[in-house]
């Protein structure tokens, strides 16, 4: 799965502006580009091409900052984020550099047990990650802030990673 190749500029599927479903309180959500998983019945099948959505250019960096400037979460999807990692990472520095405060939420279809150490670096910037494939017969529509049981969501403290509260939680 590692042999892909990678687009010069990070791709990117779409921008949520006003996002309620993809963490708690109101946030962005960038959709990254790309994803060799294709898990059945993904909810995001458009962002699987390596090679389609848009480039992500300092023009939508700009755009992008000035949306996520006024909300306490930031939210990244895909596609697979952990694809672009490099680029990723400098963008999640950045917007910590800018803004301590700002939660950041990751959804990767990898477990954390199969990354790499610059994806890593992605997750070390993150304060919530979601990991682990899609599987659909897995499903469960009441769980939060995931799409199937198999998956885990992370709390990153200050370095160390621990289940979150929110693989508890329950929607009615």
């Amino acid at each position: 799965i590692m042999n892909y190749k990678i687009p010069e500029t990070m791709r990117y599927a779409t921008i949520r502006k006003i996002d309620i479903s993809n963490g708690p309180y109101i946030g962005v959500s960038l959709f990254l580009q790309g994803c060799l998983f294709h898990c059945k019945n993904c909810f995001n099948q458009v962002a699987w091409p390596l090679d389609g959505g848009k480039e992500f250019t300092e023009k939508e960096k700009k755009e992008f900052f000035e949306l996520i400037e006024g909300v306490k979460r930031v939210s990244i999807l895909g596609g697979e984020p952990l694809l672009q990692a490099t680029e990723l990472s400098e963008l999640l520095k950045e917007i910590k550099e800018t803004w301590p405060e700002k939660e950041i939420w990751l959804w990767t279809g990898f477990y954390i047990s199969e990354l790499t150490e610059e994806q890593m670096k992605v997750i070390n910037l993150c304060d919530y990650i979601v990991d682990g494939r899609y599987i659909d017969e897995l499903k469960d529509r009441k769980l939060r802030f995931r799409g199937s049981s198999n998956q885990t969501i992370w709390h990153n403290i200050n370095g160390e990673l621990v289940k979150s509260k929110y693989n508890d939680e329950r929607l009615d």
